[in-house]
């Protein structure tokens, strides 16, 4: 005698999750239910160098302008032993930062150690450092202070002298770049602004504003006397100062780099028809030098640049990092290769 085998559990079960499927669909013909992919898709592994570039460094100092600071230590440190300071701008973070700008990529072919200093929302909701507030950029005060503490903890614990000792910034990072410049030229062998404002240009959020849109009117005397006044008395030494800006800015006007040139020129002594025209095909590129060849000011104003960081970038990539933008020359690369490599 033949028996009819019993529907099993398991047919059961797939059987039932068949027909709520249907009535699913029938129900809610719009959403529907996505097919499931025939096999997982494999785990892409990051790269090395995105693994945790950044490190963040604790009780480091007091931090009266309360900051988090933040490093890269390659694995194989060269000599002569380097420190790069970099500021980011408003609306980023020192990891985003540094992976639009390509900074610990750098850092880990030459060899050198990176510090990012980091604002905080509590400090500044846009994330901008406090350039314009007097309170933060005075001498031994506020987040000037902090940002002198992380680089003296970081200096001290890799060996690195300050005649190795760089920084660069960007915007309200830039601003706050020409701030430690201004105040601590004993601390650094040279500094790029990158799209930022001269130092003393404001003293509020609401005339931060206004500078930033059309610039401040100032003899260039009157510069060079707002960094005089923040020196300390007998501070010597005459740091390189490197300053980029986008003829196209619409954010911070491209007068302030004028602005920015006029009072550092002042501060050493320079004039302005004084300087030494480089040919480029996208903008205007001038440097003055001391009297043994040294380049003590640089001037690059790029043609058709916004306001942002320029970086090599692959075609389409530009929009996925906060003002970092496509340019046939790199910040970065070229401050390294003017300043840092050759010092």
């Amino acid at each position: 005698m033949r028996f009819k085998t019993p529907l099993s559990p398991l047919s059961a079960l797939l059987k039932g999750q068949r027909r709520w499927r249907k009535l699913v669909k029938d129900a809610f013909p719009a959403i529907g239910l996505a097919k499931p992919p025939r096999t997982a898709p494999k785990a892409k592994a990051r790269p090395a160098a995105s693994r945790a570039a950044l490190v963040e460094v604790h009780a480091f100092g007091s931090n009266p302008g309360r900051l988090r600071m933040f490093e890269f230590v390659p694995a194989l440190k060269r000599d002569p032993p380097t420190l790069v300071v970099v500021l980011h701008g408003c609306l980023q973070t020192a990891q985003q930062f540094d992976k639009g700008s390509g900074w610990s990529r750098m850092a880990r072919d030459k060899g050198f150690v990176l510090l990012y200093p980091e604002q905080t929302r509590e400090n500044n909701h846009n994330l901008c450092f406090n350039w314009f507030r007097p309170s933060s950029v005075a001498r031994d005060r506020g987040e000037l202070m902090s940002i002198r503490q992380m680089v003296d903890n970081c200096a001290r614990r890799h060996n690195i002298p300050s005649s190795r000792i760089f920084v660069q910034g960007l915007s309200a990072g830039g601003a706050m770049a020409g701030a430690l410049l201004a105040t601590y030229p004993e601390a650094f062998a040279a500094g790029q602004i990158v799209g930022g404002l001269p130092y003393g240009a404001a003293r509020d959020a609401m005339s931060a504003l206004h500078v930033m849109r059309s610039g401040a009117s100032r003899s260039p005397k009157e510069w060079g006397d707002l960094v005089r006044s923040v020196r300390a008395e007998g501070a010597e030494g005459r740091l390189a100062v490197s300053i980029w800006h986008g003829r196209a800015d619409s954010v911070v006007a491209v007068a302030n780099a004028e602005a920015t040139l006029a009072q550092w020129l002042d501060v050493y002594g320079l004039e302005r028809e004084a300087g030494t025209e480089i040919s480029v095909a996208d903008g205007s590129w001038i440097v003055w030098k001391d009297e043994k060849g040294k380049v003590l000011v640089e001037y690059r104003i790029i043609d058709d640049l916004d306001h942002g960081l320029p970086v090599p970038l692959k075609r389409g990539t530009s929009g996925r990092q906060p003002y970092m933008l496509e340019g046939a020359n790199s910040a970065p690369k070229q401050f390294y290769e003017s300043f840092i490599r050759r010092v």
